[in-house]
């Protein structure tokens, strides 16, 4: 039987490498490609009997003391080579390995046998939200969620790593030392009223417009009270719904003077009798401007947050302030808001989480933590040719940019979002082009 030279060749270092030159088996050719490969790196790996692994110096696991080289996984051919009796061999020169693992599957095995750290891994969270138990005599007790003093210890750490917006332009820090308390307090106000749905940057570059901007001694309730609601309203221009602001700060201005001695309130229900001021900025207030914290001030953070650690399941701020207050501890409840507000600033960001730098979701402290993000994009292109001016044409194309993104989160479930773009172009062209 006719045999081809690599047959023969490849015949001949099995033999010269073999312990035991008797013995021979019958070759085919893909044991006879990846010996070739094998020999080539210089391996001295015998084919048939097993042979002693190092740790240090093996590089495959050591659940098994022997491998036979047609089972060795990156050796096997990864195509059928072309038959014909003059193919060249191929030869390997080096062999790299890249081992990629599922966030949801555990790590893989080191050099050395033992399991690195599963960095990728995060096993599924269960949502331990605050419970009430019925105690013995028949009352209702709230029993704060599962792990949260760690949660909120590990979120206390991370904020000292970053410095957000908040702790440098919040609303508590914006008022001019210079002044009196009195009207520090008001500035304080003010700076709150300004701060919804405005960003910390955006509020304190308003604030600081304003002392500038108003006749000495700067921004207190006597200049308010005289500016003009135009000026006014173009002072504060930058922040969200200024129109709305600019007669809610006017209104309050009158009512201060008329109802309040010329000072802010020094009670919640007082605060929230004032125009354009709800729940979150009274209770703030009455802590930062006098000191006493008589309730938690929710803000989006706090809220969107404290649902995502499954603390809770609420509808809105207000919810969340209630559900907070019968279990948290009170000597807590004025730093939360300053705590959460820079952490969403930072890392749990409403948009584009940043989950991989986060320390709840490597404990497994966090069920909203996003272990898996796919992304797709899809075109579709309508294309028309209409009759221009004179004797030329014009093509029209609608391209409709379609983008969905799939988010896996530690707890098993899916947050789905799309977003549809439309771009339409024009393209003119003379007669007889088209």
């Amino acid at each position: 039987m006719r045999t081809s030279r690599i047959a023969r060749e490849t015949s001949k270092i099995s033999h010269a490498i073999s312990p035991d030159k008797a013995t021979s088996r019958r070759q085919t050719r893909s044991f006879a490609n990846s010996l070739s490969a094998f020999a080539a790196v210089g391996s001295p790996v015998t084919a048939t009997n097993s042979m002693p692994h190092d740790d240090d110096s093996s590089s495959l696991s050591s659940a098994s003391s022997s491998i036979d080289i047609e089972d060795h996984p990156y050796l096997s051919p990864s195509r059928k080579r072309k038959r014909g009796i003059d193919t060249p061999a191929t030869v390997v020169s080096s062999v790299s390995i890249s081992t990629r693992s599922s966030p949801r599957k555990g790590g893989v095995k080191a050099e050395d046998g033992n399991t690195e750290a599963k960095i990728n891994k995060v096993r599924k969270v269960k949502r331990q939200p605050a419970t009430e138990i019925v105690n013995d005599v028949g009352g209702v007790e709230i029993h704060p969620p599962a792990h949260w003093e760690e949660v909120y210890e590990a979120v206390q750490e991370m904020r000292k790593r970053v410095l957000a917006p908040v702790d440098t332009m919040g609303c508590e820090s914006l008022a001019d030392a210079g002044l009196s308390e009195r009207d520090q307090r008001f500035q304080t106000l003010i700076a709150l009223m300004l701060s919804s749905q405005t960003k910390d940057t955006t509020t304190a570059a308003t604030i600081h417009a304003l002392q500038r901007a108003l006749p000495s001694p700067g921004l207190t309730l006597a200049t308010i009270r005289a500016v003009d609601p135009a000026t006014l309203n173009t002072l504060i221009h930058a922040v969200g719904f200024h129109n709305n602001k600019t007669r809610y700060i006017k209104a309050t201005a009158e009512l201060l003077h008329a109802r309040f001695g010329d000072d802010i309130p020094d009670t919640v229900a007082g605060l929230l009798s004032l125009p354009g001021v709800g729940p979150k900025m009274a209770y703030l207030c009455l802590s930062a401007a006098w000191g006493r914290t008589e309730g938690i001030g929710v803000d989006v953070h706090v809220h969107r947050i404290t649902n995502l650690w499954g603390w809770h399941k609420t509808r809105g701020p207000e919810e969340t302030r209630l559900a907070l207050q019968a279990w948290l501890p009170r000597e807590r409840w004025h730093e939360i808001n300053h705590l959460l507000v820079g952490f969403g600033q930072t890392i749990c960001a409403p948009v584009g989480r940043r989950c991989g730098e986060c320390v709840l979701a490597e404990r497994g402290l966090c069920p909203s933590a996003v272990v898996e993000r796919k992304k797709g994009v899809k075109r579709r292109v309508k294309a028309e040719v209409g009759k221009g001016e004179g004797s030329g044409y014009v093509k029209r194309e609608d391209e409709v940019v379609v983008v969905k993104e799939e988010e896996v989160l530690a707890d098993g479930g899916v947050v789905k979002r799309e977003e549809e773009v439309m771009v339409k172009t024009e393209t003119e062209a003379p007669g007889g082009e088209m």
